[in-house]
């Protein structure tokens, strides 16, 4: 939620410094995420942007989309303004850039010519002014502005705070309750006797117990049906209302926690509930038919509402009705039908209070969310209503010369206040880890808002009605902590050895697999584990979510490529030239949803590796690029063919005896990348007892000795075959066997020639050549015998 720092100043003393403001919410553990400053409009500091009056208004005789208009600046002269905006009326108030003057974005304004018509200046809108993001018209100012004013003396300059509120407290969701927070912080003083007129009384709550009120036993106008949904709900009704603008001061403060001016009468109810933070709304009285019925909805029952679309009601959401029809969505949104416009004369002021969850479910269901919801839902004060509906019926008298009744319609019940919550001073030092005097906890309770009800070994407090969030007395403990400052505790070293679990070692193995995969090119991917319905690609028979909250997220994924799909393409549209990608996160197997926790391997382009003697051309990344990206990860690799629906070249992967997983070559089906797309998926789960950690060796002292291997087989003999012949049994001189030659040209039909090096070495001596030969030897004999070779020599 946006605050701005100068309403904040109106209920309490701030530090001069804003980021001083945001570094002390933030480490009392309310994040601000950014603080904005507004208010410098004119850059040259002249005071060249003022209020004029729009006094004729023609068409462009050389353009269809720009009008001619005649303005008064306060200097007597009328200018002539060029302007392309449409938004506006003959009469209106607008700001007006005067030659000279430097707008926020930088922009300097000068006399010029636009389709051969002088134009003295420019008319501006609010994002011009850095007042807003609506770009679509001019800035309508207050018909109150005075022709000729600097525009800073309407908008003088605020630091917007930006600060993340969690859903436990709603508390902090309105002006008021933010500089409450702040008071009980610093230790400043809430001012509230000093406020202007009508927000003493609307927060202390002076003046209300004296209004005179007519309960549901009392009045047939007013009734709930839907107790459980709406335990309590208010209505008055305010007589000849002048609804039009709203004066200056309220369209900035509103404007300055992000919300569009409408009217007088819907700004007023904003202002309120960003002050105070209870949601108000005000209904066209005169359109409402009969009695009033907070109930639930009948099933399918349809609802116009203000953002002007139409929705189908369920049983379980609360609306506020009159005789013939729902009026408004409880909590959430009023209607269109019985909205106020400017023709309105009378209204009926509601103020209420909703159980959050039911308010939440609507909310979500509809997918509608509102500036109301979202306090509803986290729940408001139960005491500020009425409080608020007297702050708002006050400003409405005083901006609308509106005549409230005398009366107030209430039924229901409030909310109980929160159960008191005990606290001993002993468990506080001992959680905390230092001895804070109990003086000073009571000091830091009661600034919270927290009364002492009992004063012996183990003390009781009342919680306040606003802070519901406050149930156990570890709840206290963390309130004394924010305020003594968590940075004020020492930190104690109370580490022990714990000897590995099967946790730690699968972590340990993930994290090598990682590494190892980062080793040879590839990049992780992070992706979602819920897929749209669009998704085909290894997405068949995906488990549904029974209430998603997107079309994008509506059941588990049953495979990780079909993420690292979206992530090639979102690559290939960015201009990539090879991707090479991998996840490891968890698979939802169909039917039952059974979790796993799966590898994806994706490769797509080119190699990125020199171009070698044999071509000047690029290679495209292929099958054994996987299979050597595989063999960094899984022990005794082995490819064997396979099948599987998505893929046009497929295998399956195992692992010594096991299988493990499958990849291959994606069908074009599948994909819309230019060119092949390589795949592979594994079960990290069998796999990560096979992985083993490096292990530190010695650097080699002695000189290795190479021998090569040329040989002639049948074209069908595998690579595998070979290199387990040249390799078992193990020769105890033999370090490495490295593939360097193959060809199939000159050797005969369906037979081929490859080139083996054979790398020997003693970690102890420098070996002979008669050892060596004797070693090499017995591989030559094998490979004829075994394999039935031709060796070349």
């Amino acid at each position: 939620m946006k605050f701005s720092v100068n309403w904040l100043r109106e209920f309490v003393d701030l530090p001069k410094n804003s980021e001083e403001i945001a570094d002390l919410l933030t480490r009392a553990g309310v994040e601000t995420e950014n603080v904005e400053t507004r208010g410098e409009i004119d850059r040259s500091g002249s005071g060249r942007i003022i209020v004029s009056q729009i006094g004729a208004s023609s068409r462009h005789p050389n353009a269809d989309r720009l009008s001619v208009c005649q303005v008064d600046d306060g200097s007597g002269m009328k200018r002539q303004i060029v302007c392309g905006a449409s938004n506006y009326k003959v009469g209106d108030k607008v700001p007006l850039a005067l030659p000279g003057a430097k707008l926020p974005n930088g922009t300097e304004i000068r006399k010029s010519k636009l389709r051969g018509v002088e134009s003295e200046g420019m008319l501006c809108s609010a994002i011009e002014l850095g007042l807003g993001s609506d770009a679509a018209g001019l800035l309508i100012l207050s018909p109150e502005a005075k022709i000729g004013a600097p525009i800073s003396d309407l908008f003088p300059s605020d630091t917007i705070l930006n600060v993340e509120i969690t859903p436990n407290r709603g508390d902090l969701l309105s002006h008021y309750g933010l500089a409450r927070e702040i008071a009980a912080l610093t230790g400043k003083k809430l001012r509230v006797a000093n406020l202007p007129r009508g927000v003493a009384a609307a927060v202390t709550g002076g003046g209300i117990s004296k209004l005179p009120m007519r309960t549901s036993a009392a009045t047939t106008s007013l009734k709930i049906s839907a107790t459980r949904e709406c335990p309590f709900f208010s209505a008055r009704r305010i007589e000849s209302v002048q609804v039009g603008a709203s004066p200056q001061w309220l369209r900035a403060k509103i404007e300055s926690a992000g919300i569009r001016s409408i009217n007088n009468i819907v700004d007023v109810s904003n202002f309120v509930m960003l002050e105070l933070g209870q949601p108000t709304h005000a209904f066209d009285a005169d359109k409402l038919k009969g009695q009033i019925n907070v109930r639930l909805a009948r099933d399918g029952e349809k609802f116009l509402a203000l953002d002007g679309k139409t929705y189908s009601l369920k049983p379980d959401n609360c609306v506020v009705a009159d005789q013939e029809r729902a009026v408004g969505i409880g909590g959430v949104m009023g209607g269109e039908e019985t909205g106020v416009t400017d023709s309105t004369r009378n209204i009926l002021l509601e103020a209420a209070y909703f159980l959050p969850a039911s308010i939440r479910k609507t909310a979500r269901e509809l997918s509608l969310p509102s500036d109301a919801s979202y306090r509803f839902e986290r729940g408001v004060d139960p005491e500020m209503v009425l409080r608020a509906s007297q702050r708002a019926t006050e400003l409405i008298q005083e901006i609308a010369r509106g005549t409230p009744a005398k009366e107030l319609h209430a039924a229901g019940k409030l909310p109980a206040n929160p159960p008191d919550v005990s606290l001993r001073y002993e468990k506080c030092d001992r959680v905390v880890g230092v001895a804070i005097k109990p003086r000073q906890i009571d000091e830091i309770l009661e600034g919270f808002g927290l009364k002492k009800t009992s004063a012996a070994k183990i003390t009781k407090w009342k919680i306040a009605s606003y802070r519901r969030d406050l149930q156990r007395d570890v709840d206290l403990i963390e309130e004394v902590v924010r305020a003594y400052g968590v940075e004020k505790i020492p930190g104690t070293d109370r580490s022990r050895f714990t000897p590995s679990s099967e946790a730690d070692h699968a972590h340990d193995q993930e994290s090598l697999i990682r590494e190892r995969l980062i080793a040879r090119g590839l990049f992780e991917a992070r992706t979602s584990k819920l897929i749209s319905r669009s998704a085909s690609a290894f997405s068949e028979d995906a488990v549904q979510l029974k209430n998603p909250l997107s079309e994008d997220h509506v059941a588990l994924r049953p495979s990780l490529i079909g993420g690292l799909l979206t992530v090639l393409e979102r690559n290939i549209n960015a201009g990539a030239e090879s991707v090479a990608i991998f996840e490891i996160g968890r698979a939802f197997i169909p039917p039952s949803a059974k979790e796993e926790r799966h590898l994806a391997l994706l490769l797509w382009g080119t190699a990125a590796a020199a171009t070698s003697w044999r071509s000047q051309t690029k290679r495209g990344l292929d099958l054994f690029d996987l299979k050597g990206a595989l063999d960094v990860v899984v022990p005794d690799l082995s490819l064997r063919s396979g099948k599987f629906p998505d893929l046009a070249l497929a295998v399956e992967v195992w692992s010594s005896d096991r299988k493990i997983g499958f990849g291959g070559r994606l069908s074009s089906a599948k994909s819309s990348a230019p060119g092949p797309a390589f795949v592979a998926e594994l079960h990290v789960d069998l796999l990560l007892g096979e992985v083993t950690r490096t292990k530190f060796r010695e650097l080699e002292k002695f000189p290795p000795v190479t021998r090569d291997i040329a040989m002639i087989v049948p074209e069908e003999t595998p690579h595998e075959k070979i290199l387990r012949a040249i390799e078992e049994p193990k020769e105890p001189l033999l370090k490495s066997v490295e593939l360097f030659d193959l060809f199939t040209e000159k050797v005969g039909e369906a037979r081929k020639s490859l080139a083996y090096r054979l790398t020997y070495r003693d970690q102890s001596r420098t070996l002979t050549n008669e050892e060596v030969n004797a070693a090499h030897a017995k591989i030559r004999e094998r490979l004829r015998s075994d394999l039935g070779a031709e060796l070349r020599e």
